[in-house]
C-alpha cells in the first residue's frame, strides 16, 4: 500500500536505509542460469590502504549505471568488488605513518612485524572503503568480494608463476634496471616518469692508445659513471670517426683499455657524436653492451655511494663523486669544456625521486609470446575498445613491448615462490607450496626475499576473482567477463597485462569490452590532486548533496575516454533534479491518487500522443544505453522528465485530475517508467519514490515496464 511521500527528500537518512534494504534483498547476487548469458564486470580494485577519491566515484557511477541497467533488463548481472594490496604504494604510505607517528622505520620493526602491522591497517581501511562504496550506491555483490592477498588469489599467483617458469616464460637475468632509492626497489619501464632538468654537459677527452696527443671526446651529463665505462661508441655512418672504430682508448682516471665500437643507436647530433658506454648504469648502454659482448662494471651501489670498483672514489655519494672526478680530469687537462644542458631525467612514477640504473639480478617475463595473442585478440575485434581510438594506442605499445621486470625489493605483497638451497644458492626450486628442504641435497632452503610486481597479480584479476585456476561454477559461467571499465592512463599498466595473462592462463580473453573513462578535472580543467589543493571529496559531496547529485555531476558532459570537469557548484545544481523527481512524484500522489492501470481505461487523444512521444524517448534512451552512451542517455531523460513531463504534461493535466482517469493513468505510467530508466543514474531518489508509491523494489524491476 502506498505511503504518503514526505515533503522533503532527506538523502542523509534515506540513502543508507535504502542501500541496506537493497543489500539484504539478495538482488545484488546473481543466480547462475545456464539459459541466460550473464553480464559481468569485475571492479577495478581500489588500493586498499587509503580512502576513495573523486576518480573512484567516477568509475563507481559509470559501472553502477552499467550493472543496474543490465539487471533491469533481466540479465544475470555480476559486479564483483575487490581491493588491491598495492604493494609499493601501500608500503610507502605505511612507512610514512610509522615515521610521523612513532619515529620508526620498517627496519626497526623487522619484516614479519612490519607486514603484520601494515596488514592490520589495510584490513581496517578496507572496511571503511567498502562502506564508502556503499554510500556512493555501488550495487555490487558483496558475497563474492575479493582482495589480491586472499589465500585463493595468492595461490593462483604462485600457480601462474610456476606455470610461466615451467613454460620457459620466466628467466632470472642480470641487467641494468631502474632503482628507486626512496622506495628501495627496482621498477619496470612503466613505473618510470620523466622530467626536464637543468644540468650540464661535460666534454671529456679519452686518450687513444699508442697515439700521442690524440683523443676522442665524449659528452656526458653523468661524469661519475665514467669509472664504469667499458667502451666508447660512435654511429657507423659517422664519417668523422670511421678511422677510429676498432681502436682502443685509455679510460681516464682508471687507466683501463676500452674499445671504440660502432652502433646504430648512437645519435650523431648529440655532443660530439661519440658517447661513453656504461652498461651497468644506463639501460640503453646495457643493450649496447649485450650486442657487443662488453664487460659490465658496477661503480654505484643501491645506497648511491661509489663501490670498490670506483677505485679511490669509493664511498663517495654520486654527486660528490661527480664533482671530484671533474676536478681531477681538469687537473689532468682532459676536460674540453662544460656547458649548461637541459635533459630528461628518469624519476619514480610513485615518489618522484630521481632513479639510478643499477645492475641487478631480477626475474623477468618473456613478453613477446604473451603479447602476440593479445594483439590478435584486439586486431580481430574479439576484444573491443570504447572509444575505438585507444586500439591504436594499445597496438603501438604492444608491438614495441619489452620484457617485464617482475621483481620488487619490498616486504609487502606476494613473495616470489622460489626457494634457494642454502648449501648451493645456484640451485633453486619454483613451487606453489613452501619448500623447506632442497630436493638435491636435503639442506635447508631460503625463499626469495623479493615480492612480485603488483601488476602481476592485478593482471590475473578477471580470472582469479572467479576462482581460477579451479574450474568453479562462477568461473565456468561468468568467465570471460563482459566489461572492463577503467581509466585510460593505465591501458599499459593493467589492461594490456590482463589481456596477455588472461589469454595465457585460461586460453580465453578476459573480457569482451574495455570502456575507458577520462580523468576528473576541476572547473578550470586542472587535474585534481592534493598537491594542487583542488580535491573534491566524494563522500563530503554525498553528505551535503546526496549520492545522486554527485553521480550526475560526474556524468554530465562526459564522453568515453575524455576528461571531465567537476565542481561543488555543478554537484549542487544536480541536487535540484533529485528534488524535482521527488516533488513531481509527491504532486502525482496527492493530485492523481492511486495508480490506474493504463490498459483498463480509454485514453483521450492528448494522452495517447503523450505516451507515443514517451515511447520514442524510451527507445532512444535504450539505444544510447546499449551503445554505452551514458551521458547522452542521462541528458535525454533529464531533459524529458524536467521539461516535457513536469513543465508541460503535468501542467496541462492539472485541470483534468480527479475527474479524468486518462490523465491519472498517463501520469503514473510515465512516472513509473521514468523511475525505471532514471534508476541507473539516480538510484536513491528513484527507489525512495518507488517505495512510497508502488510495490516491491525498483532495483528488481524490468526495463522498460510497458
Amino acid at each position: 500500500m502506498a505511503k504518503e511521500i514526505p515533503k522533503i527528500f532527506e538523502h542523509q537518512k534515506v540513502e543508507p536505509e535504502l542501500y541496506q534494504k537493497w543489500e539484504q534483498s539478495g538482488l545484488f547476487t546473481p543466480k547462475i542460469d545456464p539459459q541466460k548469458k550473464p553480464y559481468t564486470i569485475i571492479m577495478p580494485p581500489p588500493n586498499a590502504y587509503d580512502q576513495l577519491h573523486i576518480g573512484h566515484a567516477l568509475f563507481v557511477a559509470i559501472e553502477d549505471i552499467m550493472v543496474r541497467y543490465h539487471r533491469l533488463k533481466g540479465e544475470p548481472t555480476l559486479w564483483l568488488p575487490g581491493a588491491d594490496h598495492a604493494a609499493l604504494a601501500s608500503q610507502i604510505f605505511f612507512e610514512k605513518i610509522l615515521k610521523e607517528e612513532k619515529g620508526l622505520t620498517k627496519y626497526d620493526l623487522g619484516r614479519e612485524e612490519f607486514v603484520k602491522q601494515l596488514g592490520e591497517h589495510i584490513n581496517a581501511n578496507r572496511e571503511l572503503m567498502e562502506n564508502q562504496l556503499r554510500r556512493l550506491g555501488a550495487s555490487c555483490d558483496w558475497t563474492r568480494k575479493k582482495f589480491t592477498l586472499d589465500e585463493d588469489v595468492s595461490y593462483a599467483v604462485r600457480y601462474t608463476f610456476k606455470k610461466m617458469f615451467d613454460d620457459g616464460l620466466l628467466y632470472q637475468g642480470e641487467r641494468a634496471v631502474n632503482w628507486c632509492p626512496r622506495c628501495e626497489t627496482f621498477l619496470s619501464d612503466l613505473e618510470v616518469d620523466h622530467k626536464e632538468s637543468a644540468g650540464q654537459l661535460t666534454y671529456i677527452k679519452y686518450p687513444i692508445k699508442g697515439e700521442v696527443d690524440k683523443y676522442i671526446t665524449v659528452a656526458t651529463t653523468r661524469p661519475e659513471t665514467m669509472l664504469g665505462d667499458t667502451a666508447v661508441a660512435v654511429n657507423p655512418e659517422d664519417k668523422r670517426f670511421k678511422e677510429l672504430v676498432g681502436k682502443t682508448v685509455i679510460l681516464p682516471l682508471m687507466d683501463r683499455e676500452i674499445p671504440i665500437i660502432a652502433d646504430e643507436y648512437v645519435a650523431m647530433e648529440f655532443g660530439t657524436g661519440a658517447v661513453k658506454i656504461t652498461p651497468a648504469h644506463d639501460l640503453n648502454d646495457f643493450e649496447i653492451g649485450q650486442r657487443h659482448n662488453l664487460p659490465i662494471i658496477s661503480v654505484i651501489g643501491p645506497d648511491l655511494k661509489m663501490t670498490v670498483a670506483a677505485g679511490k672514489f669509493k664511498g663517495l655519494k654520486t654527486k660528490a663523486a661527480a664533482t671530484a672526478i671533474v676536478e681531477e680530469l681538469q687537473t689532468q687537462g682532459l676536460i674540453e669544456k662544460i656547458e649548461p644542458y637541459k635533459h630528461a631525467v628518469s624519476i619514480c612514477e610513485r615518489c618522484k625521486s630521481a632513479l639510478e640504473p643499477l645492475l641487478s639480478k631480477q626475474w623477468f617475463v618473456k613478453i613477446k609470446p604473451l603479447a602476440d595473442p593479445a594483439i590478435k585478440a584486439v586486431e580481430t575485434g574479439e576484444i573491443k575498445f570504447i572509444p575505438e581510438h585507444f586500439q591504436k594506442v594499445y597496438m603501438n605499445w604492444m608491438e614495441n613491448i619489452h620484457d617485464w621486470n617482475i621483481s620488487r625489493q619490498l616486504w609487502w605483497g606476494h613473495r616470489i615462490p622460489v626457494y634457494y638451497c642454502q648449501n648451493n644458492p645456484e640451485h633453486f626450486v619454483v613451487s606453489v607450496d613452501p619448500v623447506d628442504n632442497c630436493p638435491d641435497c636435503g639442506g635447508a632452503t631460503q625463499q626469495d626475499e623479493d615480492t612480485l610486481d603488483t601488476w602481476f597479480s592485478s593482471g590475473l584479476w578477471p580470472c582469479t576473482t572467479l576462482g581460477w585456476p579451479k574450474e568453479t561454477a562462477d568461473f565456468k559461467y561468468f568467465y570471460p567477463t563482459t566489461m572492463m571499465e577503467t581509466a585510460y592512463d593505465i591501458i599499459f599498466f593493467w589492461v594490456a597485462r590482463m589481456i596477455m595473462m588472461g589469454i595465457y592462463c585460461t586460453g580465453k580473453i578476459p573480457f569482451e569490452y574495455v570502456y575507458f573513462n577520462g580523468l576528473v578535472r576541476d572547473k578550470h580543467g586542472v587535474k585534481i590532486s592534493r598537491s594542487k589543493g583542488n580535491v573534491v571529496d566524494p563522500l563530503e559531496m554525498v553528505e551535503k548533496y546526496g549520492a545522486d547529485a554527485l553521480r550526475l555531476g560526474l556524468l554530465a558532459g562526459m564522453a568515453p575516454g575524455n576528461d571531465s570537469m567537476v565542481s561543488e557548484e555543478k554537484i549542487r545544481g544536480y541536487r535540484n533534479f533529485a528534488n524535482k523527481i521527488w516533488n513531481a512524484a509527491r504532486f502525482i500522489q496527492m493530485s492523481a491518487g492511486a495508480e490506474v492501470d493504463l490498459n483498463q481505461i480509454k485514453l483521450n487523444p492528448e494522452d495517447v500522443k503523450t505516451i507515443q512521444e514517451f515511447k520514442a524517448v524510451t527507445k532512444e534512451a535504450t539505444g544510447h544505453m546499449d551503445k554505452y552512451r551514458f551521458a547522452q542517455a542521462g541528458e535525454l531523460l533529464y531533459e524529458y522528465f524536467w521539461h516535457q513531463f513536469c513543465d508541460k504534461y503535468i501542467e496541462s493535466a492539472k485541470a483534468r485530475l480527479k475527474t479524468d482517469q486518462s490523465a491519472e493513468a498517463t501520469l503514473h505510467y510515465i512516472l513509473k517508467n521514468c523511475l525505471v530508466m532514471l534508476h541507473p543514474f539516480v538510484p536513491f531518489v528513484t527507489e525512495a519514490v518507488w517505495q512510497n508509491l508502488y510495490s516491491g523494489l525498483l532495483l528488481g524491476e524490468k526495463w522498460p515496464l510497458d
